[in-house]
Order: structure tokens, then sequence, then C-alpha cells
């Protein structure tokens, strides 16, 4: 059994009505607020107009960051940082989903360094300091909401790296189902395929010594996707199926079923270069990617806990082959995202139809010549991946 440390200090409020703890939660830590959203959601379901009135109510000083993009750009950090530093800004209240939130932790490292973001996110500079960050969620998806890292992208280098620092640390986030009501089919699936994968990715099949107790609350959050995804997408309204997949994603990344394994999230890491080459949705990105990286890496030693996933997800037959079991988990899988969510299969449905840019991308996924997760994979092995998708 790994030792290890677990210790999350982000306060929640989870469910209706919540907001009216938000100025109270802000003010502990000042008065001048940089707001960070989107590209304009919030405004059009009414948070905007709730969130201000409280603000003002209270007399806190709002300056606004709008634009944050679907895969957030290291030049917004440096726009968001600039204006903190212009506005003496006190705490970052970021309104939005994973994109928002993540732009928003680089902005409260970058608010202290007098140089480009992009140094932090590539360890040329540490993070040293960091302003206080609150978050309003709309979209079950990346958890970090409740998490100390985010990714950030560089479209002049074709490069999307996280940026992971403890005091990135949300201090309270505010969970409420009905405000992911209005989050389309689409992003309702691919936000579900992200938790699947967080669980999958980061902790789930391992070579490392596996905690029983962790595994079965893996496998619940799963389940509980693979439950209530399909509601949320066919009634966006049903505050259950919201709620539970609000849920699901926070605890996927939380840090709470870790247990002491530490790995490179293969599929993430992969798809990093696909958002950062193509400017894709990250969840379908890894819809795509991880069926295929599943086949691709299938043999005697992952057969197993291919099979296991299967069985105690799908209700794949037990007294199937560890192969065959493994090979019918993997079209289960690929099942539920393609046919129940609804999500695109291949790059080539996505307008991604050759190879021109799979070697570059492959080497910038496997730092070192290795991509060491799950299953170590070479850049060779990468681009088969990538093919294998078309």
């Amino acid at each position: 059994m790994n030792n290890f440390i677990f210790q999350n200090t982000t306060k929640i409020y989870f469910g209706k009505d919540q907001l009216v703890h938000l100025a109270e939660e802000i003010k502990q830590y000042g008065s001048r607020v940089l707001l960070t959203y989107g590209g304009g959601s919030i405004k059009r379901i009414g948070l905007y107009d709730r969130i201000m009135a409280v603000l003002k109510e209270t007399g806190i000083t709002v300056t606004e960051l709008s634009g944050v993009e679907p895969n957030p750009r290291h030049t917004t950090v440096n726009r968001g940082a600039d204006i903190c530093k212009k506005e003496n800004i006190d705490v970052l209240l970021a309104v939005g989903g994973g994109s928002t939130i993540d732009c928003t932790k680089a902005i409260a490292a970058a608010a202290y360094y007098d140089g480009d973001s992009w140094d932090l996110v590539k360890q040329k500079a540490q993070v040293t300091k960091a302003l206080p960050i609150l978050t309003v969620l709309t979209l079950a998806a990346t958890g970090s909401e409740m998490d100390c890292g985010g990714v950030i992208t560089n479209m002049d280098t074709n490069e999307k790296l996280g940026l992971i620092h403890p005091l990135l640390q949300p201090k309270v986030s505010f969970l409420d189902p009905t405000n992911t009501f209005s989050v389309n089919a689409f992003q309702t699936a691919c936000g579900s395929a992200d938790i699947i994968s967080h669980v999958l990715d980061v902790n789930y099949f391992t070579t490392g010594e596996k905690m029983d107790m962790a595994s079965r609350m893996q496998e619940e959050v799963i389940r509980t996707v693979v439950k209530f995804a399909p509601v949320a997408i066919k009634e966006p309204d049903n505050y259950e199926a919201r709620a539970n997949l609000m849920w699901a994603s926070t605890w996927a990344l939380n840090g709470f079923l870790d247990n002491g394994i530490m790995q490179a999230p293969t599929c993430h890491m992969i798809e990093h270069e696909l958002s950062a080459f193509y400017d894709i949705t990250h969840g379908l990105g890894l819809a795509i990617l991880t069926p295929r990286w599943m086949e691709y890496i299938l043999d005697e030693t992952t057969a197993p806990q291919f099979k296991n996933f299967g069985v105690n997800l799908f209700s794949v037959d037990s007294s199937l082959s560890e192969m065959d079991g493994a090979k019918e988990a993997i079209k289960r899988l690929s099942d539920f995202l393609y046919q129940d969510l609804g999500l695109q299969s291949s790059l080539s449905e996505i307008g991604i139809k050759d190879d021109s840019q799979f070697a570059a991308m492959a080497e910038k996924a496997c730092p070192g010549g290795v991509l060491n997760g799950y299953k170590p994979l070479t850049p060779k092995d990468v681009v088969a991946i990538f093919n294998n998708c078309l």
C-alpha cells in the first residue's frame, strides 16, 4: 500500500441559492475583485446579474475580464495579470467551467510575476505567491473547482501544459446544479467523457498497488456518470442528474481518489496536443482517444484490469477470458461514448483528416522520449494511436 498525504482546503457551497454567502466569503480576502468569465453564457442565464447584485450591495469593487477561451491562452492570462496589477486586485472570482477556472489560477500566480505567464507554466520561473481564488461553477467536467492545477495553451508554440501549485487551490467554490441546466447536449457529453477519463487516466488503470476502497469509489464516480449523463442530455433541467454529474466531476480530480498513485495521465497528455494544435474540445478529444489507446496497449498485462473495468461498470460477462472480456469492455465504453452520449468517434469526423502534424504532436506528448503512464509509450506509439483515431 502506498504512503500518501491528502489535504484539500477548498470550502464547497453545494446546491441552490448559495450565492447569498458569496460576499461574506469574498470579504475575507479583500474588496477589489477581478471577475473572470468566458463567452457570455453567464449573462444569458442571469447568473452574471445575480452575482453583480450581490457584490454591489456590499460595496465590493468589480473589474471584469471576459472572453476566456475554451482552451485558455497564456495571452489571456497575461491580460488578467496586468489588470490585477493596475487595479490592485485583492481576490479573483472565476465564473464558468474549467477553462475559466484554469485561466484564473494562472492569473493568480502571474499577478505576482513581472514576466510572461508562460514562464510559470514552463517552470522557467516558480510560483511564489498567488491571489486568493473563488469559483462559481457552470459546467461539470474538469474538477478544477477543487484542485490546485490548471491547463494553459500557447498557440504560438502549439503547447498545452499544466500549471500545478498548492497556492492555486480555490479558497471557496459554489456548486449550484441549476447553473448547468443551460449546458447543451454536446458540452454535457464532453464534460462527462472528461470525468470518466480523469478517473481512468489518473489512477484506475495503474501498475501501482491499488487500494480496494479507493478503487470502489473510483468506480462509483464512473457509474454515476454512466447513469446520469444520458439523463442530463435528454432532460437538461433534471436537477438530480445535474447534481450527480457536478459532484462526480469534483471528486474525480480533487485528490481523494489518488491514494498515492503517481503516473502520467496518458490520454490527457496525448489529448493536450490535439487541443494545442487543433483547438478542439478537450472532452471530445478524450472520448475519441481513450478506446483507441486501450485497444493499442491491450495485451496479457493490461487485459485483466480492462476486463475488470467492464465487468464492474458495463456488466461484461465475468466468465469471458481476460482478453475477450477486455475487448468487450472497450466496445461497451465506445458504445457509451459514441451512442449513448452521441459524441463523434473519429478525428476525421471533426475535420482532422491527415497525419501531417502527428509526429510533432507525439514528440511533445512524450517529454524525454517516453510517456510514462499505465503503459509507457514512445512518440512512435503515440503516432500510431493518432492514426487509429482517424
